[in-house]
């Protein structure tokens, strides 16, 4: 068998016109079509009638994480504009987003040539009141910049400013700027935690009485949270995926997450999204990180290439029961960790058993996690998907793979 590491990414290509990209979203959410993909059947329907193709008692989690107006436009005396992409805080989110002046951010800067040094201003209506928002480099690598933020008013929580000085960061693929449509379709309707600066546009297809058709047919729901970051809209631009370096995303479970997953062992659980496949998928891999390292209370990480490294099988109840335990002893209520996990062909899923996705772009890491589910039957349904007319990518169509 190829190593993992050694898989081109060539062969994950597709030709994709432009045309097929959808630059706008449908008036309705739900009237999106939804390509079904079954044990290697498929077929169209629309997004609406999906509970009656999802399997009997099957778990859904959705991603609760929401997009934060993460794109600020500043302009300098001298006329230059710049461009400042708030990646993550250097704090906790929460504590980031409650936060008075000042905050530290990661950060992207457009334009970084023409702002070599000196604050940055900008003046702002917040909260009924007049604001000026202030921006300091303070330090920078290849991957980011370190901003401080201040502002007068001081009180004000960061999530305030950003919420009347940002704008929604549309993906570059787009070509467009955001409208205010954008700030509510570029958002689902179960968003709750601030701190994405991409949507987990699986969830964007769902409505209010869709989710209450679903629970009324008798399937059940549940949520985590994992902060969508910009690496998510980067293709692999190497050769082979293992020169690829995976963008690290935080993620945030509550316990009973981990126990209705430990109940449902044997059912079909089904997450909407890539994101929330490697959010429980990457709950497996802690769980046997503990088990191998013990329950000493530490930063939690699942590496890009951990998986795929040799070691003894571990049942994914034990895995997720290992997690309880950390829990329980530290006193804690939701686990907090971080993931880097690529799911490529090779990878044998521990935790899901299908899949609600969009379309991703050709020769990306989304796919490569859709072709390690279904193998190489995306070609089919991808080629299915271009002749019957769907649409592509964030604001497109949908697809549910149940690979048996």
């Amino acid at each position: 068998m190829t190593d993992i590491k050694d898989i081109a990414i060539e062969a994950y290509d597709y030709p994709l016109p432009e045309e097929r990209i959808a630059k706008y979203p449908l008036a309705e959410r739900d009237a999106s079509k939804l390509l079904v993909y079954r044990g290697g059947a498929i077929q169209a329907s629309q997004f609406r009638h999906i509970g009656d193709f999802l399997p009997e008692k099957a778990l859904l989690v959705f991603n609760e994480t929401k997009v934060i107006r993460a794109r600020l436009q500043f302009q300098k005396e001298t006329g230059s504009h710049i461009e400042i992409f708030c990646l993550e805080p250097d704090d906790d989110y929460q504590v980031a987003f409650s936060s008075p002046s000042p905050v530290r951010w990661k950060c992207l800067v457009g334009n970084s040539k023409r702002w070599r040094e000196g604050t940055l201003r900008m003046s702002l209506n917040a909260d009924g009141q007049a604001v000026t928002l202030y921006a300091d480099r303070v330090a920078r690598n290849d991957q980011y910049s370190e901003i401080v933020f201040s502002w007068t008013p001081a009180e004000l929580p960061f999530a305030t400013i950003l919420d009347a000085a940002g704008e929604i960061p549309l993906p570059p693929y787009l070509n467009r700027d955001a409208e205010p449509e954008d700030r509510n379709r570029y958002q689902t309707v179960f968003a709750r935690y601030d701190g994405s600066v991409a949507a987990p546009t699986a969830g964007l297809h769902f409505t209010r009485p869709l989710l209450e058709q679903l629970q009324a047919k008798g399937f059940e729901l549940d949520e985590v949270t994992l902060h969508v970051g910009a690496g998510t809209f980067r293709p692999v631009a190497t050769e082979t995926i293992g020169e690829h370096t995976m963008h690290s995303e935080t993620i945030i479970v509550r316990r009973s997450l981990i126990e209705h997953l430990i109940q449902h062992l044997g059912d079909d659980i089904i997450p909407v999204g890539t994101t929330s496949t490697r959010t429980l998928e990457s709950l497996y891999w802690l769980g046997v990180m503990l088990a191998e390292q013990g329950n000493a209370l530490r930063p939690l990480h699942v590496g890009q290439w951990f998986p795929y490294e040799d070691r003894p099988d571990l049942p994914t109840r034990e895995a997720l029961e290992q997690l309880l335990r950390y829990l329980d002893l530290h006193g804690l209520t939701r686990l907090e960790a971080s993931t880097a996990l690529m799911i490529a062909p090779g990878y044998r899923m521990r935790v899901i058993t299908g899949l609600i996705t969009n379309f991703h772009q050709p020769k990306s890491t989304l796919l490569l996690l859709v072709s390690a589910l279904i193998g190489d039957r995306w070609r089919d349904a991808y080629r299915f998907a271009l002749d019957h007319g769907f649409r592509f990518l964030s604001y497109g169509d949908s697809c549910l793979f149940l690979p048996s």
